[in-house]
């Protein structure tokens, strides 16, 4: 399995495999899949600001893909990234998942952000949460009944993990 920076060319397999997760999964609140020009704007936002999209493919395609962007907007935020990744259906539970939240970890450290921001749709989303977890990842917070798809409420659940220095002293 090759790791390696997400391309416009990969970005009509991304857009498949968020379409899947979006229509059958919870992992995502969204409810309708975004179309490839919207992930095209997406994965342009997050590269135009110098943050790091990944995939993983081999030789039946991308098998998975993640991102990290700045947590929030606002300018204190500087400093906290926030993670998103999700993997092809048929190569679930096989470890791609936990080779982007590495490679995203230590992305984000080398460029500087401190503390890492994942949220997770549905607590019941244990693969994600293992996967984070095991990465020194912890809960810091569940969101109760945030989110409403396929007639049910869903929880979210945020974890965190220190990148770097963490909070030991004030970046220069």
């Amino acid at each position: 399995m090759q790791l390696r920076p997400a391309t416009i060319d990969d970005l009509p397999e991304i857009q498949s495999i968020y379409a899947h997760h979006v229509l059958h999964g919870t992992g995502s609140f969204e409810e309708i899949p975004p179309s490839v020009e919207e992930m095209t704007a997406r994965w342009n936002k997050v590269i135009q600001n110098g943050w790091v999209w990944l995939v993983t493919a081999d030789a039946t395609g991308v098998t998975g893909y993640g991102y990290y962007s700045q947590y929030r907007e606002r300018s204190a935020y500087r400093y906290t990234a926030e993670n998103s990744i999700y993997v092809r259906e048929d190569v679930r539970g096989q470890g791609v998942g936990k080779i982007l939240v590495q490679a995203l970890v230590q992305a984000a450290t080398e460029a500087g952000f401190r503390q890492m921001i994942a949220v997770i749709g549905d607590s019941e989303n244990i693969g994600s949460i293992g996967v984070h977890t095991s990465l020194g990842f912890r809960k810091v917070g569940i969101l109760h009944a945030s989110g409403l798809k396929f007639g049910r409420w869903l929880d979210t659940v945020h974890m965190q993990r220190a990148l770097g220095a963490g909070d030991n002293d004030i970046p220069a």
